[in-house]
């Protein structure tokens, strides 16, 4: 029941769309410019760098607050899984960052929101590992989208290699090792899903480079 509490818990905090209520007190449904969802990097292109950056920082501690009330209410009763919980309230969180039920379960695309449950986690290695892939990926490639999956992928493997070492992530091998990799595994699994579009341009060669459009609160003034 802890599993299925975390992930309601998660749920209830991702429905906080950062871009959506930010582009609201614009007077401008972020939905309906650029590529169409509520996420930071649509934020950054549509309406400039500082509601990016307002986004991403409301999307990622969203998780962060969600981790805080899981570990409020089980830390103490759960502490020998109490990073599957995390992963569970984490996944949760994503869901409904992803797909809120009162915005027609048409919200983001998930990636602040990992990022998020990356930093709950508390491994600065797995945080230094996805924020260099990422950078390392925007830098070569210029494609925000290949960057996100990359450093998922990253991520993933990371937390495998960080726990069977012993290090870095509270989480040893056993059935909660196992159960907390499938969980990480779900994580990329909904990354790539939402960005299947995405991915679709990437090898047809006509996926957008990363750019930020002139703000469209300057522009209609």
């Amino acid at each position: 029941m802890e599993r299925l509490y975390c992930l309601l818990i998660g749920y209830a905090f991702g429905l906080f769309q950062t871009g959506f209520i930010y582009g609201k007190l614009h007077n401008i449904d972020i939905r309906q410019h650029g590529s169409g969802n509520a996420g930071t990097t649509n934020a950054l292109r549509t309406l400039g760098w500082k509601a990016g950056f307002i986004t991403f920082l409301g999307d990622v501690l969203k998780v962060i607050f969600a981790a805080l009330l899981v570990r409020l209410l089980f830390f103490d009763r759960c502490e020998d899984m109490f990073s599957l919980l995390l992963l569970y309230s984490g996944i949760g969180t994503v869901l409904g960052h992803n797909f809120p039920f009162y915005l027609k379960f048409k919200g983001g695309k998930g990636i602040a929101a990992t990022a998020g449950v990356i930093i709950s986690l508390g491994s600065w290695q797995l945080v230094v590992l996805g924020l260099f892939v990422f950078i390392a990926t925007l830098f070569i490639t210029k494609y925000v989208s290949a960057a996100s999956l990359m450093m998922l992928l990253a991520v993933f493997a990371g937390y495998i290699g960080f726990s069977y070492l012993g290090y870095a992530v509270d989480c040893t091998v056993g059935p909660i090792w196992y159960e907390s990799i499938a969980m990480m595994f779900l994580f990329v699994v909904l990354g790539f899903v939402r960005h299947s579009a995405n991915i679709k341009r990437l090898f047809n060669g006509t996926e957008n480079k990363f750019k930020i459009k002139k703000n469209m609160t300057e522009e209609s003034k």
